[in-house]
Order: structure tokens, then C-alpha cells, then sequence
């Protein structure tokens, strides 16, 4: 531990230690929003229900997309589900959200992605015309990512029972010899950046409901971003890891690579970049934008000496224009995320419980 860590802050940081090494266990009942949301909530009951009971080498380190190899084959698999609300939002809608979704999380695996399926749970009386759009916006992503969507499944239930149309998603890719990615790679002197501005997405969602008298020229930043991670990979051999920022947003993300790669990550918040309508939107909102979800950032972790030659290559993309270097690896304090605030100060960037903005992908 680094000798400029008071006996105080030592104690703090030893009392989440502690807490982080605790078996998880669910102590809710029932089901909450906020196990949904992607911070701790989320993680306590993967770790606790999911991972305890499917446990195996694949699933355990907890990634975007699975990673393994079939006949020499080496491929990628993820699946997702998408219960945004509305389905309608300025910049996209829950069809194009679903096969971004899931191209990105292949893309972050550093695989290219090949087919997908669709899975349509809708509810009686769903308009068709509702359904044709969201089907059709699909098919415009899936172009635009050069994927096929090759099966499917549909179910309708009852009026009430659902809340018009949900879409689970899983897609397969296939990875590169050369490309070994994966957050326990993560080591000190690594730097770490960020695409583009965050938190568009989810602001722009919640702004969609209506239910806020807030104004703000926001569309989704929703897009495919395996043409950006496909020129960094090609320009930067010393990529340690990759991951989109959806649910929890990019503190999320950097609390996982810390706790993977067991390191700290500093983040200068000065350098994280954000558009003044998501920064006036969250400060009315009483909302970090560091913890809301976009759907077309993605979060770099890359070898420290390479840090600016990945930082040209992503800004020489059209989706990574505004990238930045937003923080540094270093050992210590292990396990956690701090962020060096404008006005000078350092705090700990710890996990949400719940999510402040639920149901935005």
C-alpha cells in the first residue's frame, strides 16, 4: 500500500476489502429493479445464483461474450435481452438497441460478428405497425454491421402480462489468432480510454418518458462498433482489454477491470468526455454520467506506451472522433476505481447499488 494513504483511509479501504471478499449472497426475497441495473445488485446475483450454479471455465470470467474453440475454430457467443422503455427514442428503438447490442459485445471480445438470432416476446394487442418498425430497423442494423440474422423465436402472452414487445438476442463471431483479449490482463502502467462522450444513451431514454420537464437536443449514441474496434486492434497490438459501456455506464466498467486484474484504476475526471446536455441533464437528474449506460462507447484498456497510437487510431474513425485518455493503471489501492475530481479532491468510484435510470437497454 502506498505510504500517502492515511490510517483512516487505510481502514476504509480494508472495510471494502473485506466486504469484496464475502461469499455473495442474495438477501432480497424477491427480485428488485436494481438487480437489473449492473452494479453490485446485479453482480451479487450472478455471482450468487448463476455463477454458483452454472459455474464452469467459460462462464467464470463473467465477459461480454464467451470465448472457446470448436474443431480449431476459435469463436465467440453472447446473448442479451433488450426491455427498453420506450421502445421508440430519439437516434433508434429496441430493434436497432438489440442488434447493436449484441454486435458490440461480440466486437469488445475482439471477434468478428457473423449471425445473430431474435427472440420476440410480445404482448396481446401490440400493434403490427409497432412490430414492422422495430423489425425493420433490425434488418437496417444487421446491414449496416454485416451480419445475418439466421433463427428466431416468437411467444405473445396475455394483455398486462408483458410490456409490448421484449427481444433476447444472442450472437456468434469469430476471433482472430492473433487478438487474446481480456480484462485479467489489465497490469500497472496501462492506460485507459473511452470512445467518445458518454452517457447519451440513457439520457436521452429517460428524457424519451416524458416524465421530467427537462428539455435537451440528445439522440441515443446506439451503433455497431466493430469497424472501430477492428482499426484499433489493427493499429494497436498492445489492446489488454475491451468493454461497451451499457448498464452502469463506464464506472461500472472500470470497477470490473479493477476487481479482474486486481489493480487500481485512476481516472482524471477532467479528461472523461461528456456533452453539455448529458452534463446539465444529470446534474438536474442528481446523476453521475460516469454510471449511464451508452450503446455505442467502448472503454480501452491498452499497453501504457501505446496509449497514443490507439488514441489516433480510434479518433481516425468516424464513431471514435472524440476519443480520450481518461485514466492510468497503477498497483495500488488493489481492486478499486478512484477519480481525481476537478475541483482537486480524490474519491473512491465505487459500484451502484441500483441503477438511477432502469429499463434503458
Amino acid at each position: 500500500m502506498s505510504a500517502s494513504v492515511s490510517s483512516r483511509e487505510q481502514q476504509v479501504l480494508d472495510r471494502i476489502e473485506r466486504a469484496r471478499n464475502r461469499r455473495a449472497k442474495v438477501k432480497e426475497e424477491r427480485i428488485t429493479l436494481s438487480h437489473g441495473s449492473g452494479g453490485k445488485a446485479t453482480q451479487t446475483l450472478i455471482e450468487a445464483i448463476f455463477l454458483d450454479a452454472f459455474r464452469n471455465p467459460l462462464l467464470a470470467p463473467l465477459d461480454d461474450a464467451a470465448a472457446f474453440t470448436v474443431d480449431g475454430a476459435r469463436l465467440a457467443l453472447t446473448t442479451d435481452s433488450f426491455v427498453v422503455s420506450p421502445l421508440f427514442f430519439p437516434g433508434g428503438d429496441i430493434g436497432d438497441l438489440a442488434v447493436n447490442g449484441t454486435v458490440n459485445d461480440l466486437a469488445v471480445s475482439g471477434a468478428r460478428p457473423l449471425y445473430l438470432t431474435a427472440g420476440f416476446i410480445l404482448e396481446e394487442g401490440f400493434p403490427v405497425a409497432d412490430l414492422s418498425r422495430i423489425v425493420d430497423s433490425m434488418r437496417v442494423a444487421a446491414d449496416a454491421a454485416g451480419v445475418a440474422i439466421v433463427t428466431g423465436d416468437t411467444k405473445v402472452v396475455q394483455r398486462g402480462k408483458a410490456d409490448g414487445c421484449y427481444i433476447n438476442t444472442a450472437g456468434i463471431g469469430v476471433r482472430p489468432d492473433s487478438v487474446e483479449l481480456g480484462m485479467s490482463t489489465v497490469r500497472p502502467g496501462d492506460a485507459v480510454l473511452v470512445s467518445g462522450p458518454i452517457g447519451e444513451h440513457g439520457v436521452t431514454v429517460m428524457l424519451a418518458r416524458g416524465e421530467l420537464d427537462i428539455e435537451a437536443d440528445l439522440v441515443s449514441d446506439t451503433a455497431p462498433v466493430h469497424g472501430l474496434v477492428a482499426d484499433l486492434l489493427a493499429a494497436t497490438p498492445g489492446v489488454r482489454a475491451m468493454r461497451d459501456a451499457t448498464r452502469g455506464g463506464v464506472a461500472t466498467i472500470l470497477n470490473e477491470v479493477a476487481r479482474a486484474a486486481d489493480v487500481a484504476v485512476v481516472v482524471d475526471e477532467g479528461a472523461v468526455p461528456v456533452g453539455a446536455e448529458v452534463r446539465g441533464a444529470s446534474e438536474l437528474l442528481g446523476i453521475d454520467p460516469l454510471y449511464v449506460a451508452c450503446e455505442g462507447r467502448i472503454v480501452v484498456v491498452v499497453d501504457g506506451g501505446e496509449a497514443d497510437v490507439a488514441l489516433a487510431a480510434m479518433r481516425a474513425h468516424p464513431l471514435g472522433r472524440e476519443a480520450a485518455v481518461i485514466g492510468r493503471v497503477r498497483a495500488d489501492p488493489p481492486g478499486l476505481v478512484l477519480l481525481n475530481t476537478v475541483f482537486g479532491g480524490t474519491r473512491i468510484c465505487d459500484l451502484l447499488v441500483g441503477d438511477p435510470l432502469p429499463r434503458i437497454c
